[in-house]
């Protein structure tokens, strides 16, 4: 799969691929669209965005033979909120699928060598829809899998941040490598 500059069109519409874009995913604080955007940025900061993503990958993204899962959360929704969202993060094992070999292991388990955690931190809705758009909003967690608690489904914030701590998207890539030098 090649990837799209947004200019295509698409046929009998005259209309780019861009406005399909613009009309499904604008909602990029849903819990969908944000773990996507999460993705996005932690793909930026190791230089991985020549490619499309690859959607129900075993793992999110490989960098440098490393496999990382990428994880969101946000205090604050596209709904209507009566109180800030508390903060967990799924660590659950499953069954993961192989894009390569279209394969589904048939071992539960997780797949990743390193979790990225992302929170997006911002707490007031009123300025959400455009700090979401601005990296020092972003609280970055990396965790290898092995430190991880072995039968958890979920972590909390406050587990999190008794393993790890708070990186800022600009060292992203610099605690990635130090973590592969451990794995």
């Amino acid at each position: 799969m090649n990837k799209l500059s947004g200019n295509e069109q698409i046929h009998g519409l005259n209309a780019p691929i861009l406005d399909f874009w613009s009309w499904a995913y604008s909602d990029i604080l849903s819990n969908r669209n944000r773990s996507i955007y999460a993705e996005f940025l932690v793909a930026s900061a190791l230089g991985l965005t020549d490619k499309p993503r690859i959607e129900w990958d075993a793992v999110d993204l490989v960098y440098k033979n490393t496999k990382i899962e990428i994880k969101s959360a946000s205090y604050v929704q596209s709904w209507e909120q009566k109180k800030l969202s508390s903060i967990r993060f799924d660590i659950a094992h499953k069954k993961g699928w192989d894009s390569t070999t279209n394969t589904i292991s048939n071992e539960v388990k997780r797949s990743a060598n390193v979790y990225v955690f992302c929170l997006f931190a911002d707490k007031d809705m009123s300025t959400a829809s455009e700090s979401l758009f601005d990296a020092k909003y972003w609280n970055f967690y990396l965790v290898k899998t092995s430190d991880l608690p072995k039968k958890q489904k979920s972590i909390s914030l406050a587990y999190l941040e008794s393993i790890s701590s708070c990186t800022s998207y600009g060292d992203i890539q610099k605690v990635i490598d130090g973590l592969m030098t451990h794995l």
